[in-house]
């Protein structure tokens, strides 16, 4: 029996109800098979990313305990992701119905084309970072520093509590 890991995931919508739509996702995280969800964020509201003009998005963030290994849960993130109607070919920066991202792994480091850990963009995503820092300011990521000191190095433009 594998032992059991840390991990954090990011939530992202920002279509059809993005509150409910990241809410649901959160709580399909707690089905997860060997998996629990002891700690889940308040949601933010942030501005979209990139060139497309698309409404603004919820974002929040979970910590699991789980005995999946990283790419098992990457595939069962993918799979919450289908069944809530996200379209597996999709544009970049576009709009989304969920979006879940494996943040951090235990102290995993791994570069891969579909699964880099911990997430590349967590450094100057002010929309994962403040969810992050409510639920695991002590997080060391690995390679990139503690969550409470990679937030001060982001504003809260755009963001919002909700």
């Amino acid at each position: 029996m594998q032992c059991w890991q840390p991990a954090y995931v990011g939530a992202g919508s920002n279509l059809s109800n993005p509150r409910s739509q990241v809410r649901a996702a959160l709580a399909r995280l707690a089905q997860l098979p060997s998996t629990r969800v002891p700690l889940i964020s308040a949601l933010y509201a942030s501005r979209p990313l990139g060139p497309i003009a698309q409404p603004d998005y919820v974002n929040a963030a979970a910590g699991l305990l789980t005995q999946l290994a990283p790419q098992a849960l990457f595939e069962e993130l993918k799979a919450i992701e289908a069944a809530m109607g996200r379209p597996a070919e999709h544009e970049r920066w576009g709009p989304r119905i969920i979006d879940l991202d494996l943040l951090a792994y235990g102290r995993e480091r791994s570069v891969d084309p579909q699964l880099t850990l911990p997430h590349p963009g967590i450094v100057e995503r002010n929309f994962v970072l403040y969810p992050l820092a409510e639920i695991a300011p002590d997080l060391e990521l690995p390679g990139l520093g503690r969550v409470a000191e990679l937030k001060g190095r982001v504003t809260s433009e755009g963001l919002a509590l909700l």
